[in-house]
Formats: C-alpha cells, sequence, structure tokens
C-alpha cells in the first residue's frame, strides 16, 4: 500500500467532499481508504498490478489536483516518477546519510592512522582529499533527511554536488588567481620570462576556465537552437549532461586534491623533526657561477645548522652533516662541496661532514646519501633528517618512502612569489606520480555520475 498525501492549501469540508478520480484502462492500483485531516487529504492506494496511473482529485472551491502513480514488479507504488517518493522510501536517505557518515569516519580513522605512521605518502593526499570532498557531500545529503521526495532527487541532489562545489570554490579560485598572477609577474622580474616560472599563472587560468565552462556551456545550449536540450526525451539532453557533469567532478575532485596536498604540504613545512637524529641530509641546487651557494641552497643548509643547533641543546647529541649534490656541466664544483665549504666557512668541523657529490635528482640525493652512510657505519638503521626548502619538503620526504628511508624533513624559508609557484610544480609532480590511482578513483566517480544520469533518463521513458 501507499499513502498519498495531497496538501489542500486551505479547502474545507470532509474526505467525502473531494472526487477521486483514477485513470487506467485495467485495475492497477485500488483506492482503499481517503481521509482528510488539517487541510490534508491522504489517500491509501493498493497495488494491482505492474503500470502507471493517473489520479484526478476534484474538490470544494475550484480545487483539483493530479499526480501519477507507477506500480513496480514487487508491487511498490512511487509517486510522481519511476524513482518517486514510497512508503518507507524515508529510510534511503537516512542509510545514504548515515552511510556516508560511517565511510568519512572510517577514512577519516585510516588517514589519521596512515599520517602518523608516515606523513609522507601519497595516498595521504587522495585520502584527504576523498574527506573533504565527502564532507561537503555529506553536508549537501543531510537536508534530504527532512525533505525526501524520491531516489530521483537525490540523484539529481548527487549530481548538482560537483556542481555546487566547483560554484562555492569559483570566487577562491578567482581571488587565488589574481594573487598568483601577481606573484608570477614578480618571480619574472627576479628570475626571468620563462613558461615553468609562469606555471602559477597557467594553472589558475585552467582551473577558472574548466569551471566556468560547464557553467557556460549550459547556459549558451538553453538560448540555442542549434541543439534542442529541452525534449525530455531526447539524446541531446543527457550528453550535455554528461559532458558537464564529468568535467564539475574531474575539477572538484582536482580542487580536492590540490586542497589536500595544501594542507599536507604545509603540515611537512612546518613539521621538525623529533631530535634523536644521527645524520641530516642538505639537498642540493643550482650553485652560483664562482661556487657559491644561492640563497635558497644557502637556506637549506642554515636551516639544518639550526636543527642540529636545537638538537644539542635539547638532548646533547650532535649529527652528521650530508650535503648532497653533483657537478652540473656549468658548475664549477659539486653542489655537495659547495655546501661542504659553507658549512666549514660557519665553524663545523670537517669531521661532522659527509659528501655525497654524485647525485644528478633529489631521488639520487637521498639513495646516494644513504649508500655513505651505510658505507660508514654497516647499517641503514642510523636515525635521518633531511633539509629542503619548505615547498619540497613533502615530496622529498615521499621519494625516501619509496625508498625505504625513514626519514623526516625540515623546511627552510624562500620568498613568498617563488614558493607559490615551485608549490604548483610540486602538485603538479605528485599528481603525476599517483596517476594511476586518481584515474581509477576519477572513473568510478564517472561511473557513479553515469549511473545517476541513467537514473534521471528512465525516469522519463518508464
Amino acid at each position: 500500500t501507499h499513502v498519498l498525501k495531497i496538501n489542500t492549501y486551505g479547502s474545507t469540508g470532509s474526505a467525502d467532499a473531494y472526487h477521486v478520480i483514477i485513470n487506467q484502462n485495467q485495475e492497477i492500483v485500488k483506492l482503499t481508504d481517503q481521509q482528510f485531516s488539517d487541510g490534508v487529504l491522504s489517500l491509501t492506494f493498493q497495488s494491482v498490478s505492474k503500470g502507471k496511473v493517473w489520479v484526478d482529485i476534484i474538490g470544494p472551491e475550484g480545487f483539483s489536483y493530479m499526480e501519477s502513480l507507477y506500480v513496480h514488479p514487487f508491487g511498490i507504488i512511487t509517486e510522481d516518477n519511476y524513482f518517486g517518493n514510497s512508503t518507507g522510501s524515508r529510510i534511503i536517505p537516512i542509510a545514504t546519510t548515515f552511510y556516508l557518515a560511517v565511510l568519512l569516519w572510517g577514512l577519516i580513522r585510516q588517514y589519521r592512522k596512515d599520517v602518523s605512521e608516515n606523513l609522507y605518502r601519497y595516498g595521504n593526499v587522495r585520502r584527504l582529499g576523498l574527506i573533504l570532498y565527502l564532507i561537503f557531500l555529506l553536508l549537501n545529503q543531510i537536508p534530504h533527511i527532512f525533505n525526501y521526495s524520491g531516489l530521483l532527487t537525490s540523484a539529481r541532489s548527487i549530481l548538482g554536488s560537483a556542481s555546487f562545489f566547483s560554484g562555492l570554490l569559483l570566487p577562491i579560485a578567482f581571488i587565488v588567481f589574481i594573487f598568483v598572477t601577481i606573484s608570477n609577474i614578480q618571480l619574472m622580474r627576479k628570475e626571468g620570462r620563462n613558461w615553468k616560472n609562469m606555471l602559477g599563472c597557467i594553472f589558475g587560468i585552467l582551473v577558472c576556465l574548466s569551471t566556468l565552462f560547464p557553467f557556460v556551456l549550459g547556459e549558451f545550449l538553453q538560448r540555442t537552437t542549434i541543439v534542442d536540450v529541452h525534449n525530455e526525451n531526447g539524446a541531446a539532453l543527457y550528453i550535455e549532461m554528461i559532458v558537464e557533469n564529468i568535467i564539475l567532478v574531474f575539477i572538484s575532485y582536482l580542487e580536492c586534491i590540490l586542497l589536500g596536498t595544501i594542507v599536507l604540504g604545509i603540515k611537512a613545512a612546518k613539521k621538525v623533526p623529533s631530535f634523536d637524529k644521527d645524520y641530516i641530509l642538505i639537498l642540493g641546487s643550482q650553485i652560483k657561477k664562482d661556487g657559491t651557494l644561492t640563497n635558497l641552497l644557502k637556506g637549506r643548509a642554515d636551516r639544518a645548522i639550526e636543527f642540529a643547533q636545537m638538537q644539542k641543546k635539547e638532548t646533547g647529541k650532535d649529527l652528521i652533516f650530508v650535503p648532497s649534490g653533483g657537478k652540473g656541466s656549468d658548475e664549477v664544483i659539486s653542489e655537495g662541496e659547495a655546501i661542504k665549504n659553507y658549512l666549514v666557512g660557519t665553524g663545523i668541523g670537517e669531521d661532522r661532514i659527509l659528501v655525497e657529490d654524485r647525485s644528478a635528482n633529489t631521488y639520487e640525493n637521498l639513495q646516494n646519501s644513504m649508500d655513505l652512510i651505510w658505507e660508514q657505519t654497516g647499517t641503514y638503521d642510523s636515525k635521518i633528517a633531511f633539509s629542503t626548502t619548505n615547498y619540497h619538503v613533502f615530496r622529498a620526504g615521499i621519494l625516501a618512502t619509496r625508498q625505504g628511508i625513514h626519514a623526516e624533513g625540515i623546511g627552510s624559508r624562500t620568498k613568498s612569489y617563488f614558493w607559490i609557484n615551485a608549490f604548483i610544480r610540486e602538485f603538479v609532480a605528485t599528481l603525476y606520480a599517483e596517476r594511476k590511482a586518481h584515474i581509477k578513483t576519477i572513473i568510478v566517480l564517472v561511473l557513479i555520475v553515469l549511473a545517476m544520469i541513467a537514473m534521471v533518463c528512465l525516469s522519463n521513458f518508464l
């Protein structure tokens, strides 16, 4: 059975004053009860056979109402459409909200566990991004508990969540884009004009345009006669929905991953390693033509010295510095040797310095430095820290984790105009490194979108 409740908007009278007409060629439903109370007419229907019927209600004072009822193969009756409201269906939004809450709780627990075990994991970024999106989805789902009108409404709500999320972040993205553009102008003035120094600006433009594109496309198609997207029985409407929603889901996911990267990047940059270290690696970068350190590399060396002093003061334990970096074709000496010279110039004895001078990138910085430590100690169990620029700490830590190196990073400051652009490069690098996992997640999200659109499509054909 199903109870159809109709608000008569102040009409008076008794239940008998309302005439119910069921339009059906064969008996699909039958009216078993009719009640009227506080302006609400309650009609109880019992299913007889599968099919669709129209119910007309005519009442006093010119009142009229029409509703369609669908009887499903198992006798379930839904209102308005095939996936509409039915008796007891309110359990669906409650169960969905509960499921999302449990899923969110599980993700948060796993995230906290993983971060406490090892901050430097790509999976932490993906998990935090999903947590952020689930929080938004859960907040968007809660109102449906109190205002539920069927599965179709839930499907449209899920489809609209990506649109609402992207729209909500668009003003923030636009403000950040302006800030990044100003930062990139400063960077190009200081460091020269090339596409790498414009990366932040390019990325901001792509995010803003990608977010706006589905809304502009939808508005254009609604106003043009080139393609008919107004026909609910036509393919154009659903193709438009698929294109718009896939783009919005992709952008929303990307924004969540970006937010997750920012949070973990800042967390990694601000973290101070525990004061039990035996070695601190100083990751190399380009040196000046005269063999001295650039401000960026000097900052890494100074941060390592600062940490060594902090540890000495806290625990009385000295550590060994491992300056790392090979000799580039345009460098007079290796980066490791240049850093060593700087350390010696600050009063650190050569007996506390172990130079690694063969590496060409961060991965090799870590690998070759650990090989030197093993040659000196005969073990890989030494307590390790590494010093690099703040924007680079998280990805350097991930590279260490992938080599089985248990190390904690500490970050040195850099110019704000340089930090923003460099951080975006780090974000793109981490996104690329975990591309297979991200693609799998996006495929799952796209399949959910297609399932929701299929439900909308079926509701118009059944």
